[in-house]
């Protein structure tokens, strides 16, 4: 085999192979006397169709079933000849394949590129360091009641949180306008689910009242001829109830697991997952600041077939958040490319980044750890052990905890080397979602 490469530009590579013609026509030969021991053929008995014959029929369809096996195995044989690396799928052409010649083709690429690491010393990171108090404890059983409040009817004036239910007109310059009408309509006031002034208006209202609010529609309201409208509504209040919190009894630790032990223990698995949430929310902070610095601090070419396979891996993600309701050809037209190309490139910079560090610094996944994530994300459920042993049976499973897992153990490495600060946090704060970079 004879191979010459070339690059044409940037990362772009043009590979040309060489092959002995019998190479290709010893395969062929070989195909056909095995398809001739079975072909049927009117006139000829099972076997006995003679080989000019099997040639002429079947001698086409075998040889490009030959050729592009032998293209694709003498490719990646004559990378690894070169030495390089592809990036993607190659585009092969050939330009020689008649029987009795050497075969001969091109297959133009994409390469991976050199990644030269930067000073990671430079990288600034801010710890939050915070603890869960009794009252993140109180608050966060607050609104544990409050996801479970059930209604009680009140004659009082509604307050915000209370819900309501009323009759409503729209009016803009004294005539009644489209969609501004509606009956027995239930509202929680403080939901923001009517336009900005309306929900307001109605606090203070008893039952059976009714009285006329002034508001103004949003300039980005959906109903173009209402932006930026004036209107009045005329709105009656035809009952309200008040939340009622649910009683810290046997029934309500029941509905979040805990069957024994009371308030004792239901306060004691309250902090524990909270415990637990404050600690991988502080590793994500610090994880998004170690990846969003390894993404500015490094100047990349990136090949051009990597994007592509990263903006189709997100856009199938989306897809999959609709249920996978969108087809293939209809995902191309709602979800362009460049939706995703941003953060397409992010990620695919990062890999490339991330896995120079594993490379140099010789990384290998800690199987201790991968043990303890798989653990840890196994105690939420009522059987761990059985959740455990799933995931070790699973090796597509167990091969995302790995790279989890190997990705941690980076941005522990990036940590020794970088300046890290300690930051006085609350609970709120570091539990509070980081915009990623």
């Amino acid at each position: 085999m004879q191979v010459s490469i070339e690059t044409t530009s940037g990362l772009e590579r043009r590979l040309t192979v060489n092959l002995p013609a019998e190479v290709v026509d010893k395969e062929v030969d070989k195909r056909l006397q095995q398809a001739a021991k079975t072909v049927r053929m009117n006139g000829f008995r099972k076997g006995k169709v003679p080989m000019k014959v099997v040639r002429q029929r079947y001698g086409a369809g075998v040889r490009q079933e030959v050729l592009g096996e032998v293209m694709s195995r003498s490719f990646y044989e004559a990378v690894q000849q070169e030495q390089v690396k592809p990036a993607g799928q190659p585009s092969i052409e050939a330009k020689q394949t008649a029987p009795g010649e050497n075969l001969e083709y091109v297959a133009t690429f994409e390469v991976y590129p050199e990644v030269e690491l930067a000073d990671l010393a430079e990288i600034t990171v801010e710890r939050p360091v915070a603890e869960v108090t009794d009252k993140d404890v109180d608050n966060m059983i607050d609104v544990l009641r409050k996801q479970q409040s059930g209604w009680k009817e009140t004659k009082r004036k509604a307050q915000k949180g209370d819900r309501v239910v009323i009759d409503f007109v729209g009016r803009k310059d004294g005539e009644e306008f489209e969609g501004g009408k509606g009956e027995d309509h239930q509202l929680v006031l403080g939901s923001g689910q009517m336009i900005p002034g309306f929900e307001d208006g109605i606090l203070g209202m008893k039952p059976g009242e009714e009285k006329e609010i002034e508001v103004t529609f949003p300039e980005d309201y959906q109903a173009e001829e209402l932006r930026g409208a004036e209107a009045t509504f005329t709105i009656k209040v035809k009952s309200s109830e008040k939340p009622e919190l649910p009683e810290l009894d046997e029934e309500f630790f029941k509905a979040y697991g805990v069957e024994e032990g009371g308030e004792e223990k239901f306060r004691e698995e309250v902090r524990n997952n909270m415990e637990r949430e404050l600690k991988n929310a502080a590793l994500n902070k610090v994880k998004t600041q170690v990846m969003d610095q390894l993404a500015e601090k490094h100047e990349v070419e990136i090949p051009a077939a990597l994007i592509a396979g990263e903006v189709q891996t997100l856009r199938n993600q989306m897809v999959q958040q609709f249920g996978g309701q969108i087809k293939a050809e209809d995902a191309q037209k709602m979800l362009p490319d460049a939706m995703f190309e941003d953060q397409a490139k992010r990620r695919v910079v990062l890999g490339l980044v991330v896995g120079e560090i594993v490379k140099q610094n010789e990384l290998n996944v800690d199987a201790d750890r991968v043990k303890a994530k798989v653990e840890e994300l196994a105690s939420t459920y009522q059987q761990p052990e059985e959740v455990v042993e799933y995931y070790f049976s699973n090796r597509e499973l167990l091969s995302g905890v790995e790279s989890v897992v190997l990705e941690d153990q980076v941005v522990d490495f990036v940590l020794d080397k970088a300046k890290v600060e300690e930051v006085k946090s609350s609970y709120d704060d570091v539990i509070k979602p980081q915009q990623q970079g």
